[in-house]
């Protein structure tokens, strides 16, 4: 089987790979589109950092849990597929059925991660295994590509909950990659208005409006919290941190309006700092969340079928296995793409 793997810090294609084999509880499925997200950019060139921070802190997540670097790392977690055959003993979709879910497994030591593993072919292979009992099916009429994005627009949706933002609240977005725009999206959903999005990219800007902001505006030029009392804001917004880059948490701290609401969905893997000051003289709060719940994940999925969600926008580019290395490269300018496909009708 082939697949794309992370090798030496560099994604590279493997011919050789093991087929995987279903077991107990678990269903074969052949991938029919995965989404590249920016958090594999960023593994690819920090997993290093990610593995060691995860390992000195308690209550460590299973993303990433012991990956070996030095060995072959599989990735690909904004996956949807087809099932192939369905393992021993195991009740579930029947196979032609096409399906998507969390990117995790569940065995008998307890969850294993698809996003980041040695050992569990994900979405940028040929086929992988999953667990019967956390796949959803893909409703018909919707295609592989948009049920694959299912992944990374329930992670806006997770952060619009977790912020508590209602109508008549308002927000601000700080970033308009792939985050950036799922939460945009979610609270158009919400109703939230008005919602002002800043980002340095033309391209991003003009997707940030086409997903709901009401404005947009180039950061470099014009301060995101003026345009905000501009646009009719008038309670205290809450403001969304999509950037994941040092000093961006501090910048929004000093510049907020008092008893504003910092949500932290942007990933940053370096070290930062801040100053509690800015956040104790205008009492702010201060949000950190990552990810979704089965709930949310299963919500979103519905939302995109339904045509409440059209997440058309953001697909900005397709390749096979064969290019993923150059899509990789192709992501690092957020002028050309917001989301590139790897597909099975593509490139190989």
């Amino acid at each position: 089987m082939r697949a794309a793997v992370l090798s030496g810090g560099r994604m590279l294609v493997r011919d050789d790979v093991p087929e995987p084999v279903p077991g107990p509880g678990q269903l074969l499925a052949e991938v029919k589109a995965c989404g590249i997200c920016g958090s594999d950019l960023h593994f690819a060139k920090s997993g290093a950092t990610l593995v060691q921070l995860i390992s000195s802190m308690r209550g460590a997540p299973a993303l990433g849990a012991g990956v070996d670097l030095a060995r072959d790392v599989f990735m690909g977690h904004e996956f949807c597929a087809e099932v192939l055959e369905l393992g021993p003993d195991t009740e579930g979709p029947a196979p032609g059925t096409l399906v998507t879910s969390v990117p995790i497994m569940l065995g008998p030591t307890g969850i294993q991660d698809l996003a980041y593993s040695n050992d569990l072919p994900a979405g940028y292979s040929e086929r992988m295994l999953l667990s019967a009992s956390l796949v959803q099916r893909v409703p018909s009429g919707l295609g592989a590509g948009h049920a694959a994005l299912t992944e990374p627009m329930a992670v806006g949706l997770h952060a619009v909950n977790r912020s508590g933002v209602a109508p008549g609240e308002g927000a601000v977005v700080i970033g308009c990659g792939p985050v950036g725009i799922a939460v945009i999206a979610s609270l158009a959903l919400r109703g939230v208005e008005p919602v002002v999005a800043a980002d340095y990219s033309p391209m991003r800007r003009a997707l940030a409006k086409r997903m709901g902001a009401h404005r947009v505006l180039d950061p470099s030029t014009e301060d995101v919290f003026e345009v905000w009392g501009s646009a009719g804001g008038a309670a205290p917004p809450v403001v969304f941190e999509a950037v994941g880059v040092p000093g961006v948490i501090d910048a929004a701290l000093r510049s907020a309006p008092p008893r504003a609401r910092l949500v932290v969905v942007g990933v940053c893997m370096g070290r930062d700092q801040i100053t509690p000051f800015f956040g104790i003289a205008k009492e702010l709060s201060v949000q950190f969340c990552l990810g979704y719940d089965l709930e949310e994940f299963a919500g979103t999925l519905r939302s995109i079928a339904e045509g409440a969600l059209d997440v058309s926008p953001l697909i900005t580019g397709e390749v096979g296995i064969d290019g993923v290395a150059g899509a990789f490269e192709d992501l690092a300018n957020p002028d050309d793409h917001c989301k590139i496909l790897v597909t099975s009708g593509s490139g190989g």
